[in-house]
């Protein structure tokens, strides 16, 4: 690639089927939990904290086997994991499986329970809110194209391309634009127009069909969040393909530990013909 005429192909999404998220039953977890004993403390008071540890740590569980469920069911469909985040989970019942003081640290209490932990999907509440869109939504191969997106808050900005082959390419921020942050109802582009990158609409190779069907995602956080704990590969762009699942699960387990109202995500879709 020509440093100086950088440009990305945008990989097409090619049309399936909506896939419905992961079954609504129920998982049994086993999890353990513990708490010390300090100065003012009772032992009852230190049973019940590693209780709480117990039950938290299954629930954190939990939504990691309904996101590698939902993941298993819809592979080709990676985009759609980016907003699985909103799962959490509810504990219908719990089972005491062993419990006791450590037998090397007296103050020590451990537990471990087996829970019974069922998918919850809570509608998203006000908060912050983003839109993305495209400079055009019927493109030929061939033809530039611009993101356009804007926030109603001061927010941190990533975008991401999705391929038919699964892959996710990583857009902004990347290893010449790390800077993310965007201000509140300010209209930002991308490529910025001082950037020597270009996207260009293709799509894959051996594509047979004259129709395709493109997604870009944006997510955006309120602060400044550790979403993408891999960082930065060389090159211009991050690309996870269907071998970097454990990515797309990492960060939607992230999305997953803030508040609904301190993120949002929002889809541009567009269609390519040739």
């Amino acid at each position: 690639m020509n440093t100086m005429k950088k440009f990305l192909v945008i990989l097409v999404l090619l049309l399936v089927p909506v896939c419905s998220f992961a079954s609504e039953t129920p998982v049994w977890i086993e999890a353990t939990g513990e708490a010390c004993l300090g100065e003012i403390d009772t032992p009852k008071e230190v049973k019940e904290r590693a209780r709480r540890d117990a039950q938290k740590n299954a629930l954190e569980k939990a939504v990691g086997v309904f996101i590698k469920s939902h993941t298993l069911v819809s592979n080709s469909q990676l985009a759609e994991d980016l907003v699985y985040a909103s799962v959490r989970g509810r504990i219908e019942k719990t089972e005491v499986l062993h419990e006791g003081w450590d037998q090397n640290e007296r103050d020590r209490f451990r537990v471990t329970i087996k829970s019974l932990v069922k998918p919850v999907y809570p509608e998203k509440g006000t908060g912050l809110a983003v839109k993305v869109f495209l400079s055009k939504t019927d493109l030929r191969e061939g033809d530039l194209v611009k993101i356009f997106y804007e926030a109603d808050s001061d927010c941190y900005v990533y975008l991401f391309s999705i391929a038919a082959d699964g892959s996710v390419t990583l857009l902004l921020p990347n290893s010449n634009q790390k800077d993310n942050f965007t201000k509140a109802r300010t209209v930002r582009e991308f490529p910025p127009p001082e950037s020597p990158v270009r996207l260009t609409a293709a799509f894959l190779p051996g594509h047979a069909k004259a129709f395709a069907e493109e997604r870009i995602k944006l997510i955006a956080t309120r602060h400044r969040e550790n979403l993408l704990p891999l960082g930065f590969r060389e090159g211009m762009f991050n690309v996870y393909d269907s071998r970097s699942t454990g990515m797309i699960s990492d960060l939607v387990k992230r999305l997953n530990q803030l508040d609904i109202t301190e993120w949002a995500e929002s889809t541009a879709v567009y269609t390519l013909r040739k």
